[in-house]
């Protein structure tokens, strides 16, 4: 078998990371899109983007800053929204862990679903792999990932600034979110913890500063946990 080394471990995970363009173009450029109707400008689009790197919690920020939510709580909500960023990271620590700080630095801003995906998978195939195969890996998902996800923010915003205020798309951030979430309702637990964010969502709307959304998403939460623990226990849960 030929030995691999870390360049060719680099254009694996180039090759690996190179199909989620498809759906990245659509759904930055939305933002970019939506950003834009916002009213920010093509460099705060960028910046936003640059910045944040997460899809959901940028909408959610987004969303919460058009209504003329305070700072923190857009940030505290887009935390929330974005917590499985802290499950990858804790799963990636025992495969990247041993990498020299600064390396870990730059490779934490570079955790988004693609690269942790991937990442996890290959490092499972290739236990051989030293620490540098390893980040070779994981930076060549993130090559075209990024950079399309920023150039896309760029096109979508001036797209944006191009439509005219009669055809807004303020609907678009909704329909969004229903896109991102169907597609992991995977299990009976995910099923009641959303049921129960919405009711509570719906419940709470009156709250200042859109804070039920919080407080929605802490109850989903809470459910999901009691109904897994509880389907773990009957010896459902699978």
């Amino acid at each position: 078998m030929q030995r691999q080394t870390p360049k060719s471990a680099f254009w694996q995970g180039f090759g690996d990371g190179a199909p989620f363009i498809l759906v990245l173009i659509p759904f930055s450029t939305l933002f970019g899109v939506v950003a834009a109707e916002a009213g920010l400008s093509v460099l705060e689009a960028l910046t936003f983007s640059m910045a944040v790197l997460a899809g959901a919690a940028q909408f959610t920020a987004l969303q919460l800053l058009t209504e003329g939510a305070p700072t923190l709580i857009a940030i505290a909500t887009a935390l929330a929204v974005n917590l499985r960023m802290a499950m990858y990271s804790a799963a990636l620590t025992p495969l990247l862990g041993s990498a020299p700080l600064w390396q870990r630095a730059i490779a934490s801003y570079f955790i988004v679903d693609q690269t942790y995906a991937c990442s996890v998978v290959k490092f499972e195939d290739n236990p051989d792999w030293t620490m540098t195969h390893k980040l070779a890996y994981f930076f060549g998902v993130a090559a075209p990932v990024v950079p399309f996800w920023y150039g896309c923010t760029m096109l979508g915003a001036w797209a944006g600034t191009a439509i005219p205020d009669s055809l807004a798309l303020d609907f678009a951030i909704p329909i969004t979110f229903l896109a991102i979430i169907m597609p992991m309702l995977r299990t009976f637990a995910h099923v009641a913890a959303a049921g129960v964010a919405i009711v509570a969502s719906l419940i709470f709307a009156g709250l200042p500063f859109s804070m039920g959304i919080l407080v929605a998403g802490f109850l989903g939460m809470i459910t999901g946990a009691y109904v897994e623990t509880r389907m773990i226990r009957a010896g459902t849960w699978r």
